[in-house]
């Protein structure tokens, strides 16, 4: 009896501390929470003598727990860029907006290391304006399912992973003739697959 009682007392002394440590280390995600991610890219090809691109992307996302399991998102593209083919060609300017939303189930939220799954769904717009000739506008509609991979670093930071498992993607111009264009893609390789790296309030 003597044991029993021991051994009950030990482990509700372990299951003490190690709440208490997580607790104080606050690792993981829980109702109420909002995280911010992003990218800010700013980069320049210069091919051949003369041909030159440069190009500029800021994504900002932010999410927010609406229980302990669910967080929705929004997330934002911004992009703007040039080409200058030959030195009497002049630059040829590209400009890139797109605006998504996302959801994602997290399966073990509040433990440093999580698994989620996510569907996200967004609009955008790339136009392009030549030195000659004519603006024009492509607009684009996407939706992926992805799985994912969440782990905290510290109380505030985690890094994220994810693919694109199953998605759908269509777009089209809007000049005259032109013809709607989608796509469908089951499976992923190194080309769906992203990486972040999270703040949390």
């Amino acid at each position: 009896m003597k044991k029993i009682i021991l051994t009950v007392v030990a482990l509700s002394a372990i299951g003490f501390a190690n709440a208490q440590n997580k607790k104080e280390s606050n690792l993981g995600f829980a109702k109420g929470d909002v995280f911010v991610s992003g990218a800010l890219l700013f980069g320049s090809d210069s091919k051949i003598s003369y041909y030159k691109e440069d190009r500029f992307v800021f994504a900002p996302s932010v999410g927010y727990f609406v229980s302990d399991n669910i967080a929705l998102g929004v997330n934002l593209n911004i992009g703007s860029g040039s080409v200058q083919a030959t030195s009497a060609s002049g630059k040829s300017k590209t400009s890139t907006f797109a605006a998504g939303l996302a959801g994602r189930y997290y399966f073990n939220p509040a433990s440093q290391f999580s698994l989620f799954g996510e569907l996200g769904a967004a609009f955008g717009t790339d136009k392009s304006t030549p030195v000659i000739g004519n603006v024009t506008k492509v607009n684009s509609f996407a939706v992926a399912l992805a799985p994912g991979l969440n782990y905290f670093v510290s109380k505030n930071f985690s890094l994220e992973t994810k693919i694109a498992v199953l998605s759908y993607a269509s777009q089209k111009g809007d000049q005259p003739g032109d013809e709607n264009a989608s796509s469908i893609r089951l499976g992923g390789d190194w080309s769906a697959v992203s990486f972040g790296v999270n703040y949390k309030f």
